[in-house]
């Protein structure tokens, strides 16, 4: 007979009740029960049709990781450490938080326990800017990137030269990343100068090489927009916490 049982953080991770990090740290710290019971060892197998639960401490300590929205300006380096003095998460900090029109004293308080573990969500090019996510939350990363990404991303590309009317034809033939698959992705027009790509990936150089494939020079690359959650009125260079209302 088959056996069908998988390492239960894979189970956990594939569920969306964590990351793979988190599902290991939860099992170690005895938080994880496998129809009632607490498992404890990391490597224990479970089949698809066993009920798994996260006890309160570990709902707790998920409930208390943020993801941060940042409006990252051109030239940052999004996945920089913080030695870098390109990194674009040293722009995280209580004097960039972004008010708004509410009163600062009523924000939720920016805390230096915020920038531990916190990591660079669906990235972006040194030379492209807009909505940039950070996350301690490992579901967080597995709903926005990889083949498993869910919510459509928004771009608006500026070129230098107007559009020829062929453009919009021949970028929608592109199916191959070198050797890999693209996943299917939009294009229009908005005006003479700009194109605007709705996608559910987001490789190294993607739009800009896609550019370039059909002869436009690129003059700035944009993310307005992940899912539901845009850049709204989110200066240049300020962040603000993903709300308890909001979700990814």
């Amino acid at each position: 007979m088959t056996d069908t049982r998988i390492r239960l953080s894979k189970r956990m991770t594939e569920l969306g009740l964590c990351s793979r990090r988190e599902a290991d740290e939860f099992i170690e710290l005895g938080w994880v029960r496998v129809d009632g019971k607490v498992v404890n060892v990391l490597g224990s197998r479970v089949g698809p049709e066993q009920v798994i639960t996260i006890e309160k401490q570990g709902l707790q300590a998920q409930a208390e990781r943020v993801t941060i929205l940042l409006n990252k300006p051109v030239g940052l380096a999004c996945d920089a450490p913080p030695v870098r003095k390109n990194a674009a998460i040293n722009l995280i900090a209580a004097d960039t938080q972004y008010a708004g029109d509410a009163d600062p004293a009523s924000l939720p308080p920016f805390l230096k326990k915020h920038l531990t573990n916190l990591v660079p969500v669906g990235r972006l090019d040194n030379e492209a800017s807009g909505l940039m996510v950070y996350s301690q939350d490992g579901r967080v990363a597995k709903k926005l990137v990889g083949e498993e990404a869910e919510f459509e991303q928004e771009f608006l590309v500026t070129v230098e030269q107007s559009i020829p009317d062929d453009v919009l034809r021949e970028l929608s033939r592109i199916t191959m990343w070198g050797d890999d698959q693209l996943r299917p992705f939009k294009v229009t027009q908005p005006s003479s100068k700009q194109l605007r790509f709705l996608l559910r990936e987001s490789r190294p150089h993607m739009l800009s090489s896609l550019c370039e494939h059909v002869e436009l020079t690129v003059n700035s690359i944009r993310r307005l927009r992940i899912g539901r959650i845009g850049l709204s009125d989110l200066p240049v260079g300020q962040w603000r916490f993903l709300g308890p209302n909001e979700r990814f």
